[in-house]
């Protein structure tokens, strides 16, 4: 939460959470004849998965890569946590925490206070409070602080630690999830440090400004990978990971994937998912468009017009979630499709969220000029993050 909408950090809430995830409603699957089982297919909807479970355990999974992160820096090495101002729509405003490791393993960790922050993005009161009530210190309370919150440890606290910078993220500044996160890592000499990848947090890196280059790399690694005897053949989630990874020029073992399987790419402020299936062969990209949305019959007759005019892929709504998905098809695979899939998807959720915002309401991505808005204090993040 930032600005002068804050909300308080809520009991239960934190990334180290460990209740299991409230599953989605839904009736009663009803009996089919094996006749019908390929139609079985058409009902196994990415809409099925628990996102809010998806956004916890993305909080759970940051936070201990974060704790694994401290206990590893070298001595006077620090690393800086930032939400992503051109995802969050902030603007000026960069709330960010960072961290720096001391002789004999103490750490010290300061956060962003309202004297650096623009007016219309200042913490309020409440938000003080929590900061206060998560450990930190007042600025100019903890020596070196200046105008920043202060927190003192050491590395045998770095569990706890990284729960309160990950809760001060999230609960505080409004990061939605960790994907609206970016990291940069020093050594004592100031020159960038290597670090293990912080969950779906994002290392920062110079702009990407070769894309094409990219695609043409993508579409070599995919093709070593299809190249060959028959028994070295890789299967379909191996050829998928390695465009993907290609694509995001990472490493397959490195991609972000939840516990339903699913490949996270954040690109801007959009995040897709990829599903690999193996009965039939298929790769779903899809996306959350919005949620939190009334189902009306308008809306409905608008998806499908909008579907209509897709070249590929569909728009639909299920429960209070508009989805966008399109498939690619797994037998004879072709790894321009999925890249091409995955770049009409971004875009698509760019633009759809607007659009049916202005018609219908609901939750969107961050846009341009979005700020967090006021929340009860029970209430959960998904929709805020999708």
């Amino acid at each position: 939460m930032t600005a002068e909408n804050t909300t308080a950090p809520g009991a239960g809430r934190g990334p180290v959470e460990s209740s299991e995830p409230k599953q989605a409603e839904s009736s009663q699957p009803k009996q089919v004849e094996p006749s019908e089982a390929h139609e079985l297919i058409l009902l196994d909807e990415p809409s099925n998965a628990d996102l809010r479970g998806k956004v916890i355990e993305a909080w759970q999974e940051f936070a201990r890569a974060l704790a694994g992160c401290l206990r590893t820096l070298p001595t006077g090495a620090n690393i800086e946590l930032t939400l992503d101002p051109t995802a969050s729509g902030t603007g000026d405003a960069v709330y960010s925490v960072s961290v720096e490791v001391g002789a004999d393993g103490q750490i010290g960790a300061r956060a962003v206070g309202n004297a650096v922050l623009p007016a219309g993005f200042r913490l309020d009161r409440a938000a003080v409070a929590d900061m206060v009530a998560l450990g930190w210190s007042p600025p100019g309370v903890i020596a070196g602080s200046g105008e920043h919150f202060g927190l003192r440890g050491s590395t045998g606290d770095a569990g706890k630690l990284a729960t309160t910078i990950s809760r001060t993220l999230r609960d505080v500044y409004g990061a939605p999830h960790p994907a609206f996160l970016v990291y940069l890592a020093h050594d004592a000499r100031d020159e960038t440090l290597p670090v293990a990848p912080l969950g779906t947090a994002r290392a920062e890196v110079a702009p990407d400004e070769n894309f094409e280059a990219d695609l043409d790399e993508a579409l070599a690694a995919a093709a070593l990978a299809t190249d060959g005897d028959d028994d070295e053949v890789l299967s379909l989630d191996e050829r998928v990971r390695t465009v993907v990874s290609a694509m995001l020029k990472s490493e397959p073992e490195r991609l972000q994937v939840d516990s339903d399987g699913d490949i996270n790419i954040r690109a801007g402020s959009a995040m897709v998912f990829v599903r690999v299936r193996d009965n039939p062969p298929l790769v779903d990209v899809f996306s959350p468009v919005l949620t939190e949305i009334e189902p009306t019959e308008q809306l409905y007759v608008k998806l499908s017009e909008l579907t209509n005019r897709m070249p590929i892929g569909r728009l639909y709504c299920t429960q209070d979630t508009v989805w966008a998905s399109i498939p690619v098809f797994g037998r004879n695979f072709q790894a321009t499709h999925l890249m091409l899939a995955v770049q009409v998807m971004t875009g698509l959720a760019d633009e759809l969220d607007d659009r049916l915002l202005g018609e219908f309401g609901g939750k969107r991505f961050f846009g341009e000029g979005d700020k967090p808005a006021h929340r009860d204090p029970g209430e959960h993040r998904t929709g805020m993050y999708l």
